[in-house]
Protein backbone atom coordinates (compact mmCIF):
# COMPACT_ATOMS: atom_id res chain seq x y z
CA UNK A 1 0.00 0.00 0.00
CA UNK A 2 1.14 3.49 -0.81
CA UNK A 3 2.43 5.32 2.25
CA UNK A 4 0.65 8.67 2.76
CA UNK A 5 1.92 11.61 4.87
CA UNK A 6 -0.09 10.56 8.00
CA UNK A 7 1.59 7.26 8.56
CA UNK A 8 5.08 8.71 8.04
CA UNK A 9 3.74 10.90 11.18
CA UNK A 10 2.94 7.99 13.39
CA UNK A 11 6.10 6.19 12.49
CA UNK A 12 7.58 9.47 13.73
CA UNK A 13 5.73 9.89 16.22
CA UNK A 14 4.64 13.42 15.48
CA UNK A 15 1.69 14.98 14.28
CA UNK A 16 1.35 15.34 10.33
CA UNK A 17 1.60 19.12 10.45
CA UNK A 18 5.40 18.53 11.98
CA UNK A 19 5.84 16.02 8.83
CA UNK A 20 4.90 18.51 6.31
CA UNK A 21 7.04 21.43 8.32
CA UNK A 22 9.62 19.26 7.70
CA UNK A 23 9.18 18.47 4.14
CA UNK A 24 8.98 21.79 2.83
CA UNK A 25 11.81 23.21 5.07
CA UNK A 26 9.60 25.27 6.93
CA UNK A 27 10.58 26.38 10.69
CA UNK A 28 8.59 24.61 13.80
CA UNK A 29 9.88 21.51 14.27
CA UNK A 30 13.22 21.22 16.22
CA UNK A 31 16.23 19.91 14.45
CA UNK A 32 16.13 16.23 15.87
CA UNK A 33 12.28 15.73 14.65
CA UNK A 34 13.40 16.65 11.36
CA UNK A 35 15.85 14.48 11.16
CA UNK A 36 14.03 11.57 12.53
CA UNK A 37 11.13 12.77 10.16
CA UNK A 38 13.86 12.61 6.99
CA UNK A 39 15.47 9.19 8.59
CA UNK A 40 11.93 7.07 8.13
CA UNK A 41 11.00 8.71 5.00
CA UNK A 42 14.66 6.88 3.74
CA UNK A 43 13.94 3.86 5.37
CA UNK A 44 10.46 3.45 3.75
CA UNK A 45 11.15 4.45 0.26
CA UNK A 46 8.34 7.30 0.72
CA UNK A 47 8.61 9.73 -2.15
CA UNK A 48 5.94 12.79 -1.78
CA UNK A 49 5.49 15.17 -4.50
CA UNK A 50 4.28 18.63 -3.03
CA UNK A 51 3.66 21.92 -4.33
CA UNK A 52 4.08 25.17 -3.92
CA UNK A 53 1.45 27.67 -2.59
CA UNK A 54 2.38 30.00 -5.36
CA UNK A 55 2.12 28.42 -9.09
CA UNK A 56 1.10 25.21 -8.21
CA UNK A 57 4.35 23.83 -8.71
CA UNK A 58 4.93 20.17 -7.51
CA UNK A 59 8.52 19.57 -5.59
CA UNK A 60 10.21 16.26 -5.50
CA UNK A 61 11.14 14.98 -1.72
CA UNK A 62 14.42 13.15 -3.00
CA UNK A 63 16.45 12.51 -5.88
CA UNK A 64 19.32 10.62 -6.50
CA UNK A 65 22.60 11.93 -8.07
CA UNK A 66 24.31 9.25 -10.05
CA UNK A 67 28.39 9.34 -11.06
CA UNK A 68 29.10 7.17 -13.49
CA UNK A 69 33.10 7.07 -13.07
CA UNK A 70 35.17 6.46 -15.96
CA UNK A 71 39.02 5.54 -14.80
CA UNK A 72 40.54 6.78 -18.22
CA UNK A 73 37.36 9.28 -19.13
CA UNK A 74 36.58 13.01 -17.12
CA UNK A 75 34.88 11.79 -14.28
CA UNK A 76 37.30 9.62 -12.98
CA UNK A 77 38.41 8.81 -9.38
CA UNK A 78 39.43 12.14 -8.70
CA UNK A 79 35.83 13.41 -9.85
CA UNK A 80 34.72 14.99 -6.44
CA UNK A 81 37.94 17.57 -7.14
CA UNK A 82 36.32 18.55 -10.30
CA UNK A 83 35.29 22.49 -10.03
CA UNK A 84 31.78 21.44 -12.42
CA UNK A 85 30.99 18.51 -10.06
CA UNK A 86 31.43 20.37 -7.03
CA UNK A 87 29.22 23.59 -8.15
CA UNK A 88 26.31 20.74 -9.79
CA UNK A 89 26.66 18.87 -6.49
CA UNK A 90 25.90 21.63 -4.31
CA UNK A 91 23.15 24.12 -6.90
CA UNK A 92 21.41 20.13 -6.52
CA UNK A 93 21.72 20.29 -3.01
CA UNK A 94 20.76 23.67 -2.31
CA UNK A 95 17.70 23.37 -4.84
CA UNK A 96 16.61 20.14 -3.49
CA UNK A 97 17.12 20.68 0.30
CA UNK A 98 15.67 24.23 -0.04
CA UNK A 99 11.93 22.73 -0.20
CA UNK A 100 13.21 19.97 2.86
CA UNK A 101 14.07 17.08 -0.48
CA UNK A 102 17.14 15.14 0.08
CA UNK A 103 20.37 14.30 -2.55
CA UNK A 104 22.07 11.05 -2.17
CA UNK A 105 25.02 10.60 -4.28
CA UNK A 106 25.83 6.89 -5.75
CA UNK A 107 28.83 6.43 -7.72
CA UNK A 108 29.01 3.54 -10.29
CA UNK A 109 32.19 2.29 -12.13
CA UNK A 110 31.30 2.51 -16.40
CA UNK A 111 33.48 -0.83 -16.67
CA UNK A 112 30.43 -2.59 -14.13
CA UNK A 113 27.84 -0.48 -15.05
CA UNK A 114 24.88 -3.38 -15.24
CA UNK A 115 26.20 -4.94 -12.13
CA UNK A 116 26.89 -1.77 -10.31
CA UNK A 117 23.42 -0.47 -11.21
CA UNK A 118 21.56 -3.67 -10.32
CA UNK A 119 23.06 -3.97 -6.40
CA UNK A 120 22.48 -0.01 -6.38
CA UNK A 121 18.58 -0.98 -7.95
CA UNK A 122 18.25 -3.64 -5.28
CA UNK A 123 19.23 -1.93 -2.08
CA UNK A 124 17.53 1.67 -2.75
CA UNK A 125 14.37 2.62 -4.27
CA UNK A 126 15.79 5.17 -7.34
CA UNK A 127 12.74 6.81 -8.27
CA UNK A 128 14.28 10.14 -9.43
CA UNK A 129 17.82 10.45 -10.48
CA UNK A 130 19.68 12.89 -12.11
CA UNK A 131 22.94 11.36 -13.75
CA UNK A 132 25.80 12.84 -14.50
CA UNK A 133 26.50 11.69 -18.06
CA UNK A 134 29.64 13.30 -19.09
CA UNK A 135 31.86 9.81 -20.43
CA UNK A 136 28.85 8.18 -21.23
CA UNK A 137 28.12 6.51 -24.24
CA UNK A 138 24.75 5.81 -26.24
CA UNK A 139 24.79 2.17 -24.77
CA UNK A 140 25.16 3.29 -21.29
CA UNK A 141 22.80 5.91 -21.60
CA UNK A 142 20.01 3.41 -23.00
CA UNK A 143 20.37 0.86 -20.18
CA UNK A 144 20.48 3.54 -17.33
CA UNK A 145 17.13 5.13 -18.80
CA UNK A 146 15.56 1.48 -19.13
CA UNK A 147 16.09 0.84 -15.20
CA UNK A 148 15.43 3.91 -13.29
CA UNK A 149 11.70 5.45 -14.01
CA UNK A 150 12.45 9.06 -14.02
CA UNK A 151 15.86 10.56 -14.70
CA UNK A 152 17.74 13.17 -16.46
CA UNK A 153 21.28 13.11 -18.33
CA UNK A 154 23.03 15.94 -17.57
CA UNK A 155 26.52 17.02 -19.00
CA UNK A 156 25.70 15.22 -22.24
CA UNK A 157 23.69 14.85 -25.38
CA UNK A 158 22.62 12.57 -28.11
CA UNK A 159 20.10 13.56 -30.79
CA UNK A 160 19.43 10.29 -31.55
CA UNK A 161 18.31 8.64 -27.75
CA UNK A 162 14.72 9.10 -26.28
CA UNK A 163 16.18 10.15 -23.22
CA UNK A 164 15.68 13.88 -21.47
CA UNK A 165 19.15 15.48 -21.61
CA UNK A 166 20.50 19.16 -20.10
CA UNK A 167 23.83 20.83 -21.15
CA UNK A 168 25.36 23.72 -21.88
CA UNK A 169 25.36 24.29 -25.96
CA UNK A 170 29.05 23.49 -26.55
CA UNK A 171 28.30 23.96 -30.23
CA UNK A 172 27.12 27.83 -29.45
CA UNK A 173 29.81 28.73 -27.35
CA UNK A 174 32.56 27.73 -28.88
CA UNK A 175 31.03 29.30 -32.10
CA UNK A 176 31.03 32.28 -30.13
CA UNK A 177 34.47 31.91 -29.26
CA UNK A 178 35.84 31.65 -32.60
CA UNK A 179 34.13 34.62 -34.01
CA UNK A 180 35.08 36.64 -30.75
CA UNK A 181 38.97 35.66 -31.85
CA UNK A 182 38.28 36.42 -35.41
CA UNK A 183 36.96 39.96 -34.63
CA UNK A 184 39.91 40.91 -32.25
CA UNK A 185 42.31 40.52 -35.33
CA UNK A 186 43.85 36.72 -34.96
CA UNK A 187 44.13 34.38 -37.87
CA UNK A 188 47.09 32.43 -37.04
CA UNK A 189 44.49 30.35 -34.36
CA UNK A 190 45.80 27.08 -32.20
CA UNK A 191 43.25 24.80 -30.80
CA UNK A 192 44.14 22.65 -28.08
CA UNK A 193 41.56 19.39 -28.22
CA UNK A 194 40.67 16.92 -25.07
CA UNK A 195 42.66 13.46 -26.03
CA UNK A 196 39.66 12.09 -24.60
CA UNK A 197 36.66 11.86 -26.82
CA UNK A 198 33.60 12.63 -25.65
CA UNK A 199 30.31 14.07 -27.38
CA UNK A 200 30.98 17.50 -25.05
CA UNK A 201 33.96 18.40 -26.71
CA UNK A 202 33.26 16.89 -30.21
CA UNK A 203 30.51 19.30 -29.90
CA UNK A 204 32.65 22.40 -29.04
CA UNK A 205 34.92 21.67 -31.69
CA UNK A 206 32.46 21.33 -34.17
CA UNK A 207 31.05 25.00 -33.03
CA UNK A 208 34.67 26.27 -33.54
CA UNK A 209 35.46 24.89 -36.82
CA UNK A 210 32.41 25.93 -38.21
CA UNK A 211 32.81 29.77 -37.31
CA UNK A 212 36.54 29.15 -38.74
CA UNK A 213 35.52 27.79 -42.21
CA UNK A 214 32.67 30.59 -42.52
CA UNK A 215 35.52 32.93 -42.45
CA UNK A 216 38.01 30.88 -44.59
CA UNK A 217 40.38 30.35 -41.63
CA UNK A 218 42.28 27.05 -41.21
CA UNK A 219 44.19 25.33 -38.64
CA UNK A 220 46.93 23.73 -39.43
CA UNK A 221 48.04 20.24 -38.18
CA UNK A 222 51.09 21.70 -36.76
CA UNK A 223 48.70 24.43 -34.49
CA UNK A 224 46.72 21.32 -33.14
CA UNK A 225 47.24 20.03 -30.15
CA UNK A 226 46.25 16.81 -27.84
CA UNK A 227 46.38 17.26 -24.08
CA UNK A 228 44.35 16.13 -21.17
CA UNK A 229 41.76 17.97 -20.07
CA UNK A 230 41.65 17.44 -16.49
CA UNK A 231 45.40 17.75 -15.17
CA UNK A 232 46.73 21.14 -13.88
CA UNK A 233 50.32 19.93 -14.20
CA UNK A 234 51.73 18.00 -16.79
CA UNK A 235 53.30 14.20 -16.36
CA UNK A 236 55.80 15.05 -18.79
CA UNK A 237 57.07 18.45 -20.31
CA UNK A 238 54.90 19.47 -23.40
CA UNK A 239 57.78 18.81 -26.04
CA UNK A 240 55.33 19.57 -28.45
CA UNK A 241 55.12 23.42 -28.25
CA UNK A 242 58.46 24.67 -29.82
CA UNK A 243 58.72 28.87 -28.78
CA UNK A 244 60.15 29.18 -32.15
CA UNK A 245 56.92 28.30 -34.10
CA UNK A 246 53.59 29.20 -32.53
CA UNK A 247 50.34 30.53 -33.64
CA UNK A 248 49.08 33.46 -32.33
CA UNK A 249 46.34 32.52 -29.89
CA UNK A 250 45.47 28.94 -28.65
CA UNK A 251 41.71 28.25 -28.15
CA UNK A 252 41.20 25.00 -25.22
CA UNK A 253 38.36 22.74 -25.16
CA UNK A 254 38.23 23.30 -21.24
CA UNK A 255 39.46 26.23 -19.07
CA UNK A 256 42.20 22.80 -17.59
CA UNK A 257 44.57 22.69 -20.55
CA UNK A 258 44.51 26.30 -20.65
CA UNK A 259 45.93 26.97 -17.20
CA UNK A 260 48.54 24.15 -17.98
CA UNK A 261 49.78 25.72 -21.31
CA UNK A 262 49.42 29.14 -19.45
CA UNK A 263 51.90 27.87 -16.59
CA UNK A 264 53.87 26.59 -19.46
CA UNK A 265 54.37 29.11 -21.99
CA UNK A 266 55.22 31.41 -18.27
CA UNK A 267 57.82 29.29 -17.46
CA UNK A 268 59.31 28.94 -20.80
CA UNK A 269 59.41 33.45 -20.45
CA UNK A 270 56.59 33.96 -23.01
CA UNK A 271 54.27 37.31 -22.26
CA UNK A 272 50.82 36.10 -22.23
CA UNK A 273 49.13 37.68 -24.22
CA UNK A 274 51.50 39.68 -26.08
CA UNK A 275 53.93 35.80 -27.29
CA UNK A 276 51.09 34.38 -27.43
CA UNK A 277 47.35 34.74 -26.16
CA UNK A 278 44.89 31.60 -24.34
CA UNK A 279 41.41 30.90 -24.19
CA UNK A 280 39.79 28.67 -22.46
CA UNK A 281 35.91 27.39 -21.93
CA UNK A 282 34.11 26.48 -18.73
CA UNK A 283 34.89 29.44 -15.96
CA UNK A 284 36.61 27.36 -13.51
CA UNK A 285 37.01 29.41 -10.29
CA UNK A 286 40.56 29.09 -10.67
CA UNK A 287 40.86 31.33 -13.83
CA UNK A 288 40.75 33.83 -12.16
CA UNK A 289 43.85 32.96 -9.67
CA UNK A 290 46.21 33.42 -12.50
CA UNK A 291 47.88 36.21 -14.08
CA UNK A 292 46.85 37.25 -16.34
CA UNK A 293 43.36 36.29 -15.64
CA UNK A 294 42.24 33.52 -18.26
CA UNK A 295 39.62 35.15 -21.09
CA UNK A 296 36.60 31.82 -21.23
CA UNK A 297 33.26 30.92 -22.07
CA UNK A 298 30.84 30.82 -18.70
CA UNK A 299 28.56 27.71 -18.49
CA UNK A 300 25.73 28.70 -16.60
CA UNK A 301 25.62 25.87 -13.71
CA UNK A 302 22.53 27.08 -11.83
CA UNK A 303 20.46 27.26 -14.89
CA UNK A 304 21.40 23.62 -15.91
CA UNK A 305 19.87 22.31 -12.47
CA UNK A 306 17.34 24.62 -12.49
CA UNK A 307 15.89 22.96 -15.65
CA UNK A 308 17.20 19.26 -14.39
CA UNK A 309 14.44 19.42 -12.00
CA UNK A 310 11.97 20.96 -13.58
CA UNK A 311 12.49 17.85 -16.29
CA UNK A 312 12.21 15.80 -13.36
CA UNK A 313 9.58 16.94 -12.05
CA UNK A 314 7.97 17.25 -15.51
CA UNK A 315 8.20 13.36 -15.63
CA UNK A 316 6.88 12.53 -12.17
CA UNK A 317 3.90 14.70 -12.60
CA UNK A 318 2.73 14.10 -16.38
CA UNK A 319 2.19 10.76 -17.36
CA UNK A 320 2.55 11.70 -21.01
CA UNK A 321 5.50 13.42 -20.39
CA UNK A 322 8.03 13.31 -23.89
CA UNK A 323 11.70 13.02 -23.54
CA UNK A 324 13.18 16.85 -23.88
CA UNK A 325 16.17 17.91 -24.93
CA UNK A 326 17.84 21.30 -23.49
CA UNK A 327 20.73 23.10 -24.45
CA UNK A 328 21.77 26.07 -21.98
CA UNK A 329 23.40 29.03 -23.91
CA UNK A 330 27.08 30.24 -22.44
CA UNK A 331 28.30 33.07 -22.75
CA UNK A 332 31.71 35.21 -23.31
CA UNK A 333 34.16 36.67 -20.71
CA UNK A 334 36.37 38.71 -21.54
CA UNK A 335 39.50 39.18 -19.34
CA UNK A 336 43.45 39.72 -19.94
CA UNK A 337 44.60 36.47 -21.53
CA UNK A 338 43.77 37.39 -24.90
Amino acid sequence: MKLKMSDIAKMANVSRSAVSLALNGKPGVSTETRKRIFEIIDEQGYKPLRKRKKGGVRKLASINLIIVSDKKGIVNRNYRSLPFFDHLVSSLTQNVSGFGGQVQIDTLMVDSLADDLKRLLKNTVIDNAVVLGTDLEPANINYINSQIKHVVFVDTYYDDINADFVTMNNFQGTYMAANYLIKKGYRKIGYAASNKLISNFMERRRGFKQALKEKNINIPQKYFYSIDPTKLTPDSKIEEFSTKDLPEVIFCEDDYMALRLMKEFIKKGLNIPDDIAIMGFDDIYEGVLVTPELTTIHVPIDQIVNQVINQLQGQVADSNWEPQKCLISTRLIERESV
